[in-house]
């Protein structure tokens, strides 16, 4: 029998609750596992003097996959590759260091027989005259090939961008599998940072046994940015509206908002996830660690989420002040927590397709396809809508209508997407589905079992 209760004035079903296994269990993985080894043609890494340095942009997941294509340009380069200079301009503010977030010596061991990568330049070549050159995105190896024509001339070549430096697709083997080397094996966080990373993961299994992280991006800059204001006050709207109108960076000013969403570009306010997740059959029991900064109007909106999942913490309910003090005012190091608790989490979901959502996607799927529900926010705005309005029959279930959009967007194994259809030349670069967000078949093979 079906029990009712009311929501903000929405009666909703309260579903049966699912096995464990489909609640929490991993996609079937087809036998498939990672496979980074370089083939029998790759050759150790010589010793190169030339020179690249690097400014990485952006915030952690920008930077660590762009640190990672920056290592595989060098290869193509035949270079030697300085630790790379953070982004300390960007949104964040944040006055890191790279040994601060990632494990320097761990990074230049093991990746010594791909490229040799050094922590400064030799003094006699600091004052030298550098090439900068601001390389075309998603570019090919032949696009590299042609840039070692810079070596006539120049010495050091200095990179102010590091993000999508590379091709998606129809890239060497080889260097597919260096990308993944980098980033999974060898962009290790410090032992601080890799230590309370691992630390508050065990506190969360303590509580519960297993928990969902949950990557909310209910937060004021994304919001402004994507001009999304469904379910705010109008003071709210106006205030969003205000920070776009000031951020000289953001082209786009006027955004329509309902049309945004419609589109399904809109971040799920934390009340749609919270039909999400109970129309998937999660108990209210269910621990939910929120990977986030700031959430948008704090406990007013987020209420509208622990109404129906009360046992809901961030990392400050986690870990104790003390162990934050380290972290504190470093936006990329407490980025780097939440990212380490996210891939270890039994199902990872996140409410906005940004950065940070592909990089643990990537990253659980290369572990062995980790069970990740990645909603589908354009059909869910249409069923949430007809639930709302009284639309929806009693034969037209929530919690079935929901799983069915869902069921194929868990993490099982596929290969990757490219561009929607109709879309030409280099733009489809842009619209591809990033490497970083679903390395196979490059670095995840295996299997003798063909994909549906």
């Amino acid at each position: 029998m079906t029990v009712l209760f009311y929501y903000n004035e929405i009666i909703l079903p309260q579903f049966l609750q699912r096995p464990n296994e489909q609640l929490w269990g991993a996609p079937f993985s087809y036998g498939f596992r990672p496979c980074v080894k370089p083939t029998a043609k790759y050759k150790a890494a010589d010793r190169w003097e030339r020179y690249i340095t690097v400014r990485s942009n952006g915030g952690l997941n920008q930077m660590r996959t762009g640190i990672s294509d920056m290592v595989a340009v060098a290869r193509i380069m035949n270079a030697t590759l300085v630790i790379p200079q953070l982004d300390k301009r960007s949104f964040w503010q944040d006055t890191s260091i790279f040994s601060d977030i990632f494990d320097e010596q761990h990074f230049i061991t093991t990746l010594q027989e791909d490229v040799r990568i050094v922590k400064e330049l030799p003094k006699e070549l600091q004052s030298v005259t550098r090439a900068r050159k601001h390389f075309t995105l998603w570019s090919s190896m032949g696009y590299y090939e042609e840039m070692t024509q810079l070596w006539k001339e120049y010495q050091v070549i200095h990179v102010p961008k590091s993000d999508s430096r590379l091709a998606n697709n129809d890239l060497p083997l080889d260097i597919q599998r260096l990308r993944c080397r980098a980033l999974y094996h060898s962009l290790r966080f410090s032992p601080p940072i890799e230590k309370l990373g691992k630390k508050l993961v065990e506190r969360l299994r303590l509580r519960a046994g297993r928990y969902i992280a949950l990557h909310l991006r209910y937060e004021k800059d994304m919001l402004s940015f994507t001009g999304c204001t469904y379910g705010l006050s109008h003071a709210e709207s106006e205030e969003l509206r205000i920070m776009r109108e000031n951020t000289n960076h953001w082209k786009i000013k006027k955004i329509n908002s309902t049309e945004q969403r419609i589109g399904g570009f809109c971040p799920l306010t934390p009340k749609e996830v919270g039909l999400f997740l109970q129309a998937h059959g999660y108990p209210p029991s269910t621990l939910i660690y929120i990977a986030a900064g700031e959430i948008y109007g704090g406990d007013t909106h987020l209420s509208e989420l622990t109404s129906f999942f009360p046992n809901v913490v961030f990392k400050e309910n986690v870990a104790t002040q003390a162990e934050l003090k380290e972290f504190a005012k470093h936006a990329t190091q407490t980025a780097a927590l939440d990212y380490i608790i996210s891939v270890e989490s039994d199902v990872f979901i996140p409410s906005y397709s940004g950065n940070m959502a592909r990089a643990v996607e990537g990253h659980r799927r290369f572990l062995g396809h980790r069970k990740t529900l990645t909603p589908d926010r354009k059909g869910l705005v249409e069923i949430f809508d007809k639930l709302e309005t009284g639309q929806l029959n009693e034969g037209s279930s929530l919690s079935y209508l929901v799983m069915q959009l869902h069921k194929h967007r868990q993490g099982a194994p596929r290969k990757r997407g490219g561009a929607p259809p109709g879309i030409k030349g280099r733009a489809r670069f842009r619209y591809e589905e990033s490497f970083y967000q679903n390395p196979f078949p490059e670095c995840i093979c295996g299997s003798k079992n063909k994909l549906r």
